[in-house]
């Protein structure tokens, strides 16, 4: 459906707006909240409506929610003060007030120009088998479904993969089948499969994913829990298996891509090459994920998951000083607002959009994105790090810590685990908590030693505590890894909330010496 007002059409298929033929850029939350209110006109909707549809009953808070109401005033050219088109009824809610006109949907012609969705030739297809019982009771079998069940659906989340429907995989339960026939038969090169056995009040589970094309194990893990709490046990080995899973596959697929000439590379080839490079963070690695992304997306324009990938690349580039916001901002948030308009339920692409607002000092639309990504797939464990990150900026030390915890806990092999100890080290920074703040530094450089981020903590901390020898030390490193560092480029580069943490952080430099 379209609806019209004054020079406006708010087309809810194509989820875009335009003012006289123009594309008024939308935040896809403010594209959400202003097609409820429009679709809802004729009652007032209350801040619980909008907490319900737009944040799914996700605690909000009032600065988030006028946030997202001003920016759809200003997206229509309305303000609080006239209100012409969106009314705040006090103590009640909002109502759109403006005179509408409905349309059925767009013209076939107009249709042709949305973007194509993901096509399943650009992801590899997963398969996960249910787990064998080793109990010897045919009455648990219950548990080892419930655990490959729920890794099948945490998996389908992540919009890299195609994973084979429940019904097709679960076929192969008790039946000695090699793993190559079931590829074969459902299409798919990689597999999970494990095991589950019970004995009083203990669990072990095993799981391994398997390219099945080549007959490797790419990976294994055996977990061993006491079943205090059935439930939580499996939500937590779910989580587990699921976050680990996913970089191996891109890893294994980075070496596949390697070994095709380059003539012959596709967009995910690519994709794969640049994302390899992008978890290396160096400048050199950094470039190079840019210019390969550049080539996946001029062979296809619509490509999802590589404009999501170029515009965390350059955001993450922004933040540790090897390019210019100004530079890169822009055509950083039209790549974003360009994934999600792709595939709107693709928790990467909210999460490159969060990592463009933070960058532009837009925070509290930065968590508000962050949070987005991981409704939609909570075993996102770099979505959980950058969520991190910004809560630390807009003040919430202890909020903070305990994410860059949980996206450590969620990915203990991660290829960005250095980073999110970075992270935890710079909250506890905040808090003055210098001594825990070393030590997180430290384990971070211990996991990278060429990261910037935790040179800059470790620098700080140092300087607090008046460690001289150690701040020379992490100083030098500093100016290795980011050249141009100094006092200016902080106190104008950094997004703070609150100058009291900026300046609390330009204390701890000039206490290590830097100018």
């Amino acid at each position: 459906m379209r609806f019209r007002f004054e020079n406006n059409v708010l087309d809810g298929d194509l989820r875009e707006l335009t003012c006289e033929g123009t594309v008024v850029p939308l935040q896809p939350q403010v594209f959400d909240l202003l097609l409820y209110l429009v679709t809802q006109r004729a009652r007032v909707v209350s801040k619980g409506d909008l907490i319900s549809q737009i944040w799914n009953d996700r605690i909000v808070s009032d600065s988030a929610l006028n946030s997202r109401i001003n920016a759809a005033r200003k997206a229509l050219g309305d303000d609080g003060a006239t209100q012409r088109l969106i009314k705040t009824i006090p103590r009640k809610g909002f109502r759109f007030v403006g005179e509408v006109r409905e349309e059925v949907a767009a013209s076939p012609a107009r249709t042709e120009a949305k973007p194509a969705p993901p096509r399943a030739a650009d992801r590899p297809a997963i398969a996960v088998l249910a787990f064998e019982n080793m109990s010897g009771d045919p009455a648990q079998d219950y548990f080892g479904d419930g655990i490959s069940e729920d890794i099948l659906t945490a998996l389908s989340r992540q919009r890299w993969f195609m994973v084979i429907a429940r019904n097709s995989s679960f076929t192969y339960k008790g039946r000695a089948v090699h793993i190559r026939q079931i590829a074969e038969e459902l299409g798919v090169r990689y597999i999970v499969e494990g095991s589950v056995r019970k004995a009083n009040n203990r669990v072990r589970i095993t799981a391994q994913l398997n390219d099945a094309v080549s007959g490797s194990h790419l990976w294994a893990e055996r977990y061993d829990r006491e079943l205090v709490d059935v439930f939580a046990v499996q939500d937590e080995i779910t989580n587990a298996i699921a976050a680990a899973i996913e970089p191996q596959i891109h890893a294994a697929e980075n070496f596949r891509s390697h070994r095709k000439p380059p003539a012959s590379l596709d967009a995910w080839d690519l994709l794969m090459r640049a994302l390899s490079h992008y978890w290396r963070v160096t400048r050199q690695d950094h470039e190079a994920a840019k210019a390969l992304l550049a080539r996946a997306i001029a062979i296809d324009p619509n490509y999802g998951q590589a404009l999501s990938l170029l515009a965390v690349n350059d955001m993450f580039g922004v933040h540790l000083g090897w390019v210019e916001l100004a530079a890169v901002a822009p055509a950083a948030e039209a790549a974003a607002l360009k994934a999600v308009r792709c595939d709107h339920e693709d928790s990467w692409a909210h999460a490159a959009l969060g990592s463009v607002c933070f960058s532009t000092r837009r925070l509290t639309d930065a968590l508000s994105e962050f949070e987005q990504a991981l409704a939609l797939n909570p075993n996102f464990s770099l979505a959980q790090g950058y969520y991190a990150l910004a809560l630390s900026y807009a003040g919430r030390s202890n909020d903070s810590f305990e994410a860059a915890q949980k996206a450590i806990r969620l990915s203990p092999r991660d290829p960005s685990l250095a980073i999110y100890h970075g992270i935890a080290a710079y909250a506890r920074f905040t808090e003055r908590r210098y001594g825990e703040a070393i030590a997180l530094a430290r384990e971070a450089i211990r996991h990278r030693g060429d990261l910037t981020g935790a040179y800059r903590v470790l620098a700080v901390s140092a300087g607090m505590t008046g460690d001289g020898a150690l701040a020379d030390m992490a100083l030098g490193e500093l100016r290795r890894t980011q050249p141009g560092i100094s006092l200016h480029w902080i106190a104008t580069q950094l997004p703070w909330a609150d100058e009291r943490d900026r300046d609390h952080y330009l204390e701890g430099f000039r206490r290590a010496g830097l100018r």
